[in-house]
């Protein structure tokens, strides 16, 4: 059953993505989206996922890049400059035809920037960022309403293109607290499993 709640964005965020899915998360601290992984290192566990604080952004990615070639709804979330790290592991992923979500809290910059609120990072997000030849799918919410509703239903857009789904918001929309409705908890149980995926049974579907 729908649920309202008064959350913050970033809190917001991570709840709607373990209510679509999300049962694997990795991630690196950076301002404005510490509370995206703050959130999902107690929340995962209690869902019956998997939360990896990893050693840098790189390492995040391609921790992504894994969970989602056995077929785990797997998401990321950073910050500007950490997601310029991310870059190279985001279009491998792309090349891979990989589906995951990723979190892009935009803050000031150029380089590492400050952390207030911005959008310099469009350009990045919807032109590439790699070394061209790939889309992602960009969506760029206006409230946290929005993010909700957004990444809810991500995971199934990401599947279906096989490509990654990056949510552009920025610190504002992180920090700001909203009244929101919160969707059902999906059964992941009932969640049709992906063919091409690397998972223990791959060989045997591969083989039939």
């Amino acid at each position: 059953m729908a649920e309202k709640r008064l959350m913050k964005g970033n809190e917001a965020i991570a709840e709607a993505a373990i209510r679509g899915g999300c049962r694997f998360y990795a991630g690196y601290p950076i301002t404005p989206q510490n509370e995206i992984p703050e959130y999902m290192s107690w929340r995962q566990f209690e869902v019956g996922g998997t939360f990896v604080q990893a050693e840098s952004e790189v390492a995040a990615i391609n921790m992504i890049y894994g969970a989602a070639a056995a077929g785990g709804r797997a998401m990321t979330s950073s910050s500007s400059p950490g997601i310029s790290l991310k870059q190279e592991g985001i279009s491998y992923m792309c090349g891979a035809e990989l589906p995951c979500v990723i979190i892009n809290m935009v803050r000031s910059g150029p380089g590492l920037g400050g952390i207030q609120p911005a959008q310099g990072d469009y350009f990045q997000t919807v032109k590439g960022g790699g070394h061209g030849d790939y889309k992602m799918l960009v969506y760029g919410p206006s409230s946290v309403q929005e993010c909700v509703d957004i990444i809810y239903d991500a995971f199934e857009k990401s599947e279906k293109y096989r490509v990654p789904v990056m949510i552009l918001g920025d610190g504002m929309l992180g920090q700001i607290m909203e009244a929101i409705t919160l969707p059902d908890m999906k059964d992941v149980s009932k969640i049709k499993p992906l063919k091409w995926a690397a998972d223990e049974e791959s060989s045997e579907r591969n083989v039939e």
